[in-house]
């Protein structure tokens, strides 16, 4: 099915169903997707295989990211977010922290009002550096699609051997300042049943949410064309009563149809 690519390395701002009113930013290559994930829902399309490709310098992100903040600011427009999401995975880039620092920065400077935020699958929090920038932004959301290893391997593909278990330690190690996101779909992919909303995968997600204890939970299901064929929304109402066990656990969550 058709997907799309972010071609700018900063673009926006946009109006996002989560965020309001946020200006992105794509650490990746512009012209094709870079992750270390496959997920068979992700709008940017399936995750090519080769070299590590060019990835965007700091000093340009950098460069962009200040004009953009600087002209929204002599303007007076409105700034919700600023997003770290783009074409795959963002903590990938090897600047990443010092990206975040620059950021941070240029934030409290031009856009005080404004989250710094960052969508990311949580491969890298075993990495120093990666966790200690996650910990600073506004709001890190972290990525886990199942608790049940069959299914994330299904879903998430992941690109490196990694299990269920792996990512719940590494967000246990992380701590609990951070939002932990689900994507919950159904369908059929590869020969096989989809469905990370049966009372077996909840119950194990459940378990995993209760024994991590994030600050939020965000539930949301498919929102764009998918690179697999043959996948459906989870229903709201399926999403709302997920969501509705996880605050009985006190914790808050937020349901994004």
């Amino acid at each position: 099915m058709p997907t799309f690519l972010f071609h700018d390395t900063v673009f926006g701002p946009v109006h996002s169903r989560r965020l309001g009113v946020s200006l992105g930013v794509n650490l990746l290559p512009t012209d094709s997707k870079f992750c270390n994930f496959n997920c068979i829902y992700c709008e940017c399309g399936w995750t090519g295989h080769g070299d590590m490709p060019k990835l965007p310098p700091k000093k340009l992100v950098h460069s962009l990211l200040l004009e953009r903040l600087q002209g929204m600011a002599n303007e007076g427009k409105r700034l919700d977010a600023i997003t770290f999401a783009g074409n795959g995975e963002p903590t990938i880039h090897p600047d990443f922290a010092e990206i975040i620092d620059f950021t941070l920065e240029a934030r409290d400077r031009l856009a005080p009002g404004a989250k710094v935020v960052v969508l990311s699958n949580a491969t890298m929090l075993h990495h120093p550096r990666v966790a200690h920038a996650l910990r600073r932004v506004d709001q890190a959301a972290l990525k886990l699609d199942s608790a049940i290893d069959a299914t994330l391997q299904l879903i998430d593909g992941p690109q490196m051997p990694l299990t269920a278990r792996q990512v719940i330690d590494r967000l246990l190690a992380f701590g609990h300042s951070y939002t932990l996101q689900t994507l919950f779909l159904r369908g059929e992919y590869a020969g096989k049943r989809v469905d990370n909303t049966t009372p077996a995968e909840v119950e194990a997600w459940l378990a995993a949410v209760q024994e991590l204890r994030p600050k939020d939970v965000m539930v949301y299901t498919i929102d764009r064309d998918t690179p697999a064929a043959g996948l459906q929304k989870a229903p709201l109402e399926v999403l709302e009563a997920i969501a509705m066990r996880v605050e009985r656990l006190g914790i808050p969550a937020q349901v994004s149809g």
